[in-house]
């Protein structure tokens, strides 16, 4: 919805404001939003629990939409469903300090994206509130696919992956192509030809990670420290 209490008011009762729904692809792209009002200003998943359904005892499933009421208790509640289902995006305000934080969040979503500012959020009539919620807000995705869907969503703030498997890290993990060939060529003396280096390299991450391999092998050696003596031919370049 989210139906959910701001920082400055009493109610329980605000709507997520809809453009971020629409930067994170719009309504139809979430099938749940267990959560939502029954006198909603507008649509925020394909389908829609509110309270007289109660979302945290009803099946969740696709792809959903979370704005909880921010009372304490029920944030706990609706996030630990969402880490247990793993699939959609969620917003609350970023208090990454509290217990539901840390055991919903930090210890179950992919990426989080804090957003620039403070938000304001939407009456019943869908209105705009003149005042923001009273503190920031970061928006959690769960699952792979919704990570992706954050990174890349045209919304102000920062983005910062989580739960990274091990072929994001690779690239950081493993050394240039630069140094990989300065650690081959350090140990020869004599020339290498191109068929030589293929035939070492071709079990190397950095080649089982890019079908194009061959390619930057070349272009790499044709670069600074390395130098062709003959066709096909290479060796490190002798320091100046």
């Amino acid at each position: 919805m989210g139906s959910h209490q701001s920082a400055r008011s009493e109610t329980n009762t605000w709507f997520s404001p809809p453009d971020i729904v629409d930067a994170l692809g719009g309504a139809d792209s979430f099938d749940l939003d267990p959560c939502s009002h029954v006198d909603r200003p507008w649509a925020t998943a394909r389908q829609h629990y509110t309270q007289e359904d109660n979302g945290l005892i009803l099946p969740w499933f696709g792809r959903v939409w979370l704005n909880p009421p921010y009372s304490i208790a029920l944030i706990t509640k609706f996030l630990g469903r969402m880490a247990a289902h793993d699939r959609g995006v969620a917003l609350i305000f970023a208090r990454t300090e509290t217990d539901p934080f840390h055991r919903f969040v930090w210890g179950a979503a992919s990426g989080l994206l804090f957003l620039r500012g403070r938000l304001n959020f939407h009456y019943a009539d869908g209105s705009r509130a003149a005042a923001n919620g009273g503190a920031p807000s970061v928006l959690i995705a769960y699952g792979a696919e919704d990570r992706d869907i954050l990174a890349a969503a045209p919304i102000d703030g920062a983005f910062v992956p989580l739960r990274l498997n091990l072929s994001m890290l690779m690239p950081v993990l493993l050394p240039t192509w630069r140094e990989a060939l300065a650690d081959y060529f350090a140990g020869r003396s004599e020339p290498v030809t191109l068929a030589e280096l293929y035939r070492a390299f071709a079990d190397h991450p950095k080649a089982r990670a890019n079908q194009h391999w061959r390619d930057k092998l070349r272009q790499v050696l044709q670069r600074g420290q390395f130098e062709r003596v003959d066709k096909g031919l290479w060796q490190r370049r002798a320091a100046a």
